[in-house]
C-alpha cells in the first residue's frame, strides 16, 4: 500500500480577486523527490507557503506527515524544513555560526551537529569562507549557505523553494547530488523550481502548475511519452493552412499551435518527417524551419498550455 507524506485536496488561495491557487489536489509519496514545476507567477510560491504554514488555509484540506495542517500546524512545523526562495540570513554571523545557531535551535546533538556542519560546508564549497561574515559573501555564496542550513536538520519533509536559483552549473550539480543523498536517507523532498532539467533529473514525480491550476502530474518519462515518441517543430509561411493539412494525416498523433510555430507529436519522427514535408510542399507552402527531437518537459508544458515555459518570466509579481 502506498504511503503518502503529503496530501492536498481542493486547495484554493486568493489575493483579493487574483486566484493564485485555483482548486488543486495532489499527493506526495513518502520518501520520494517531488517536483512542483511551473513558470514564475504560476502559484508555486503561494502553495509552498501554505504547506509550510507561512500562509493560512483559505479553502481545502492538507495533511503532512500524518498531521492536519489546519488543526495541527505546530506539529507540522516540527516535521519539516525549508530553504526559502528569498534570503533570510543574519548578516552579522559567520558561515559556521549561522549553521551552529540553526543546529542549536533544533537541538541537534553536539557531535552530530559538528559532523553535519563540516560535511555541508564542504558540499557547498564554503571551506575557505567558514569564518567569513555573511554580509561579506557574494550572492551565490549566500544561496549555498541557505541550502546548507536547510539541509542541516534532516527533517521528515524538506521543502526547497527554487533552491539552486542563481547558482552556477557546477554548484547546482553538487546540490542535486546532495539532495539525492539526503533523500536516500529517508527524507521526502518537495522541490519547487522553474528549471525543467532540474525537475527531470531529480524527481520521482512531477506536478506542473500554470496560472493556479495543475495541468499535468506523473512520472517524467510518462509525461513525455504521452506526447508521442518524437516531436517535430515546424514553421511555414502559412501556419494556419499547414495546421489544417497536417491534422488530417493519420501519422500525426497530436498538433498544437504556438505563437511562432507548430508543435507536432508523431510516433516515428525519422520515418514520418519526410512524408510530412512532402505533404506540405505539394500544397505550395514554404517551410521556413523544421526540426525533430525527443519530447522534453518543455514540450509537455507547450502541449498543455500552447505557449513556451519561459514566457511568464516578465511578470513582476511572484505568486
Amino acid at each position: 500500500m502506498v504511503a503518502y507524506e503529503i496530501t492536498v485536496e481542493g486547495l484554493k488561495y486568493q489575493y483579493g480577486k487574483i486566484k493564485a491557487v485555483n482548486d488543486i489536489s495532489f499527493k506526495v509519496i513518502k520518501g520520494e523527490i517531488f517536483s512542483f514545476l511551473g513558470p514564475n507567477g504560476a502559484g508555486k510560491t503561494t502553495t509552498i507557503n501554505v504547506l509550510t504554514t507561512l500562509l493560512p488555509i483559505q479553502k481545502g484540506k492538507i495533511s503532512i506527515s500524518g498531521f492536519d495542517l489546519r488543526t495541527q500546524p505546530d506539529e507540522i512545523r516540527k516535521s519539516i524544513g525549508i530553504v526559502f526562495q528569498n534570503e533570510t540570513l543574519d548578516w552579522n554571523l559567520t558561515v559556521e555560526e549561522t549553521l551552529e545557531f540553526h543546529g542549536r535551535l533544533y537541538a541537534i546533538p553536539k557531535k552530530t551537529r559538528k559532523d553535519r556542519i563540516n560535511e555541508l560546508i564542504q558540499i557547498v564549497k564554503l571551506e575557505e569562507k567558514r569564518d567569513e561574515f555573511v554580509k561579506n559573501l557574494s550572492g551565490g555564496m549566500k544561496r549555498k549557505l541557505e541550502i546548507a542550513r536547510g539541509l542541516l536538520t534532516r527533517p521528515k519533509v524538506l521543502f526547497l523553494d527554487e533552491p539552486t536559483i542563481g547558482l552556477d552549473p557546477n554548484s547546482r550539480m553538487r546540490i542535486w547530488n546532495y539532495i539525492k543523498k539526503v533523500n536516500k536517507e529517508g527524507v521526502t523532498i518537495f522541490l519547487t523550481t522553474h528549471y525543467m532539467d532540474e525537475a527531470d533529473q531529480l524527481s520521482n514525480n512531477i506536478c506542473i502548475i500554470d496560472r493556479g491550476k495543475i495541468i499535468a502530474n506523473g512520472f517524467s518519462e510518462v509525461l513525455k511519452q504521452s506526447l508521442g515518441m518524437d516531436v517535430i517543430y515546424l514553421q511555414t509561411d502559412q501556419d494556419e493552412k499547414t495546421f489544417k493539412i497536417i491534422k488530417k494525416m493519420k501519422e500525426i498523433k497530436n498538433i498544437r499551435k504556438t505563437p511562432s510555430e507548430l508543435m507536432i507529436s508523431v510516433e516515428d519522427g525519422q520515418k514520418n518527417m519526410p512524408r510530412l514535408i512532402e505533404q506540405i510542399r505539394t500544397q505550395g507552402i514554404e517551410i521556413k524551419s523544421i526540426y525533430l527531437k525527443k519530447p522534453t518537459l518543455d514540450d509537455v508544458f507547450i502541449h498543455y498550455t500552447g505557449r513556451y515555459f519561459r514566457e511568464e518570466k516578465k511578470k513582476k509579481i511572484n505568486i
